[in-house]
């Protein structure tokens, strides 16, 4: 087995764990949202269920934790749960360690910052500041004046930062872990033209590859990005000659099944994607494959939650949902799997056959899987 990938039930927000072949262990945001003194918040503990993994792996460290962005659904918590270097109060014991950090540039830079996400901004500064456990993703101009005026230079601290169209250094498909991650966003010449922060389309969007076996399994690692931020990284892509890089067996659906993540309009039963998103999701996703959206549950036509701006947008996941069927594929939420009364982390296992989903039967319990059969072929 080269990877297992587990989306944790937070309702609209983002943990994924991954546990590579290796043993290393990496966290794709955090957000500890739930509400303990409500008996009707379904949300995991999402603390305990972090350090009760780590506990059985013998360690208080993850090899990376990525936050795509600074919204607080991806980044809540994070200070009363990790080690972090740039305070003391952030520090002591039955906190976890961070080896490496990764960020997007617009962690960097984003000034008015509040709570979690002035702390992890802090933290991303302090790194970078010591050249060291950082990794940062674009480099707009803004980001080497920051450096300027730190006294540094982004020549000395080129190393640690990963434009889109790149690999991540560390990680490879022929080394232990069996995976390599390739950037698409966030472009640093957006945030040049832009000239102001937009976190949800100055994420990290990437693809991560799996190899065993001699086959390769793709993930594509959405982030809260909209439609027409989409629509550049296709026509980006494309232009590059890189179609294989937007292949996947396994979609992180973008911003927690919004509407605005397939095309400009909700439509009345199901939102109609732009043609670069539809080229997207129904040319590059292979057969067989697992969509997921980190969400509350999908809203029943005609309630009150259909109405709702927020996500998750039914429309929306009647798109997704249609993908899947053409596909033979499978589309989850976080807040319905297993069971919208009983949510639990879904997993999805990566061997020498592809991407397979195992899923806690809820009405059994915890020590009961339930398997989709291992896309062969």
């Amino acid at each position: 087995m080269t990877a297992t990938l587990t989306f944790h039930p937070l309702g609209n927000a983002d943990c994924i764990r991954i546990d590579f072949a290796d043993g290393k262990k990496m966290l794709i945001d955090y957000a500890d949202m739930r509400n303990p003194n409500d008996p009707y918040d379904k949300r995991i503990d999402l603390p305990e269920e972090l350090k009760s993994d780590l506990r059985a792996a013998k360690r208080d460290y993850y090899d990376v934790v990525c936050f795509t962005h600074l919204d607080d659904d991806h980044c809540c918590g994070s200070g009363d749960f990790f080690w972090l270097d740039h305070a003391a109060k952030y520090q002591g014991e039955g906190r976890i360690k961070i080896n490496e950090l990764w960020v997007p540039a617009a962690a960097i830079l984003e000034d008015g910052c509040e709570d979690s996400a002035r702390i992890v901004r802090q933290e991303a500064r302090h790194r970078l500041r010591q050249g060291h456990g950082i990794r940062v993703f674009s480099r707009p101009k803004k980001l080497r004046e920051w450096l300027e005026k730190q006294g540094l230079t982004l020549e000395s601290r080129a190393h640690l930062i990963t434009d889109a169209g790149q690999t991540v250094p560390g990680f490879s498909k022929f080394g232990p872990e069996h995976a390599e991650f390739f950037i698409h966003s966030p472009f640093g010449w957006r945030q040049d033209d832009n000239g102001v922060v937009d976190r949800n389309q100055d994420s990290v969007v990437f693809q991560a590859t799996f190899l065993e076996g001699g086959r390769e399994t793709y993930a594509l690692f959405m982030s809260d990005i909209n439609y027409d931020s989409i629509d550049q990284i296709v026509i980006t892509t494309k232009r590059h000659g890189r179609e294989d890089r937007l292949l996947w067996d396994i979609f992180k659906i973008p911003h927690h099944c919004s509407y605005l993540s397939i095309g400009p309009n909700k439509g009345e039963d199901k939102t109609v994607p732009t043609e670069h998103v539809a080229w997207l999701c129904e040319t590059q996703g292979r057969d067989r494959h697992i969509m997921l959206s980190t969400s509350k549950p999908m809203p029943v036509k005609g309630s009150a939650e259909d109405d709702d701006v927020q996500p998750p947008h039914r429309q929306a996941g009647n798109y997704y949902k249609a993908v899947a069927r053409e596909a033979d594929g499978s589309f989850k939420v976080t807040m319905e799997t297993p069971s919208i009364a009983r949510p639990k982390p879904t997993k999805i296992e990566v061997n020498e056959r592809g991407a397979r989903l195992l899923m806690v039967s809820a009405a059994a319990g915890a020590a009961s899987i339930v398997s989709t059969p291992a896309r062969a072929g």
